[in-house]
């Protein structure tokens, strides 16, 4: 979020961060402008790498084998046919469930709160796709149903811990979750204990609640999760969106609007 009055004071005149364009409150109400939003694929294909990662166990047997304590320690989990559970269908949820279909022939279940059929088909079709590929259903039957369920979905206080202990315990033991979107969304000490306690096969979290993570935060243990009972954690510092192309863009168009203030023009995505 953007303090805008501490901006003034600073002169700061740009931000070089997509998203929605926000004041100093988590305010659900309030008529926020958009900023130009770069391409959707690097938090999409960071998304599917941590979703294969997961399921194809890759992280658990390169280190087995670079250790020399294994070979096919365990059976990875097949993505066909299964069901892929999208929590917000906006732009990055849709294009993450667009890969599930098309290339696994998943399964698209996805809720967010005011998200309508209607909506749903709408946005299967700007992706090309037929409707009803994108099925809206209750929140609970997505956490009860979905095999690996995403996280696309924008923070705010009303979302704020919005996977708690009820939806963790909705789900299936054999279930992954994914969170490439903030890390507020859930509640850590309830994923923490889900985890220790080996309720469901395992989590990949790009996104924390304190960032950046704390060097003795529990998310760091090695030689930890996937053993005893535990289930499987796959971690990353937030690079979702740290692409080579992205980054570049950003910086391009932050040195851009800084032309265009000094030379008195209208700045790029203006939010204030």
């Amino acid at each position: 979020m953007f303090d805008l009055a501490a901006a003034r004071e600073l002169g700061i005149t740009v931000a070089a961060a997509p998203g929605l364009g926000r004041t100093d409150r988590l305010d659900d109400t309030a008529s926020q402008p958009n900023i130009k939003k770069g391409s959707a694929h690097p938090t999409t294909q960071h998304t599917w790498a941590l979703i294969m990662a997961l399921a194809r166990n890759i992280a658990a047997d390169d280190a087995a084998l670079k250790s020399g304590s294994g070979w096919q320690n365990g059976l990875a989990m097949s993505l066909t046919g299964r069901t892929l559970g999208i929590v917000g269908l906006g732009r990055l949820g849709a294009a993450v469930a667009r890969i599930g279909y098309l290339a696994w022939g998943m399964n698209v279940v996805c809720w967010s709160e005011n998200l309508t059929q209607e909506k749903a088909d709408r946005t299967a079709s700007e992706a090309g796709l037929p409707s009803g590929v994108f099925r809206v259903v209750s929140k609970e039957e997505l956490f009860r149903s979905a095999d690996v369920i995403s996280l696309h979905y924008v923070l705010s206080n009303r979302s704020r811990h919005l996977v708690g202990v009820k939806e963790l315990e909705q789900m299936k033991n054999s279930a992954i979750l994914v969170n490439t979107s903030r890390g507020q969304l859930v509640d850590q000490a309830a994923l923490l204990d889900t985890l220790e306690r080996g309720a469901i096969r395992g989590a990949a979290l790009d996104v924390f609640d304190i960032e950046p993570l704390p060097l003795y935060s529990p998310w760091r243990r090695a030689n930890y999760w996937g053993e005893g009972g535990r289930s499987r954690l796959i971690t990353t510092p937030h690079m979702g969106y740290a692409d080579e192309g992205l980054m570049n863009a950003w910086y391009a168009e932050t040195a851009e609007n800084v032309d265009r203030w000094l030379d008195g023009k209208e700045v790029l995505h203006r939010i204030a």
